[in-house]
């Protein structure tokens, strides 16, 4: 009886092992094939700022982030949707935003601010990925469209924010919410043009002077001027 006691606790650790294993494996799966997709992407990137977008093929990102060429379809339809999953990332940036916002422990001001900043830090990488990116838009109408869409929904919700910063009586209530969203994206993707022209000053001080004159323009008198 003893030795029925000594093996009993045994035959039961190993399915708790394996259990648990089944629980974790889904886990560390799903983050080796984020790790992956984010490889091909910042390599993709890399090669769109050194060679031009038209001029980089599959088979030099998958070589380039040492995977074989079939598992790049594994996490992009195409060469194009590289640069949507760029504009992913922009995307969730200002829905963070409008998380903020609607908490409402902030000024708007320093939410918009971070934001167009935080927006900066993927093309302000070099100028050439800058051009690179911008060049995309130009000549594949496939990118066109794909960044169309996204830069549509990231106008609404920009829009949020507009809208939650005229309640609080800091962006002048007359100024329609869809217009100013939309010049907000209009001066951020200018602004990253010139910079790419040249690459001095730093993108982040471009922005920054950029977003001043634009803040200036829709709040309200008294909050013109930075505190």
């Amino acid at each position: 009886m003893g030795r029925s006691q000594v093996h009993k606790p045994a035959s039961h650790a190993r399915p708790l092992r394996e259990s648990t294993a089944k629980t974790q494996g889904p886990g560390r799966r799903q983050r080796r094939a984020l790790e992956t997709r984010m490889r091909l992407f910042r390599c993709a990137l890399q090669l769109f700022s050194e060679r031009g977008f038209s001029n980089v093929t599959i088979e030099q990102i998958t070589d380039a982030a040492d995977v074989g060429k079939g598992t790049f379809f594994n996490y992009f339809e195409s060469k194009d949707h590289v640069l949507g999953m760029l504009a992913e990332i922009q995307l969730s940036k200002v829905k963070d935003a409008v998380l903020l916002a609607g908490k409402g422990k902030e000024p708007i001001r320093p939410v918009l601010r971070r934001l167009v900043l935080s927006l900066a830090e993927e093309p302000g990488r070099s100028p050439a990925l800058a051009r690179a990116v911008a060049s995309s838009f130009l000549t594949n109408e496939g990118v066109r469209v794909l960044i169309a869409r996204f830069m549509l929904e990231a106008c609404k919700l920009i829009a949020e924010v507009v809208a939650a910063g005229q309640k609080r009586g800091e962006i002048d209530p007359q100024l329609k919410k869809e217009r100013v969203a939309l010049q907000l994206q209009r001066t951020f993707m200018g602004t990253i043009l010139f910079w790419s022209l040249h690459g001095e000053p730093a993108l982040t001080a471009c922005v920054e002077d950029s977003f001043q004159h634009f803040w200036r323009a829709i709040a309200v008198t008294a909050l013109k001027q930075e505190p």
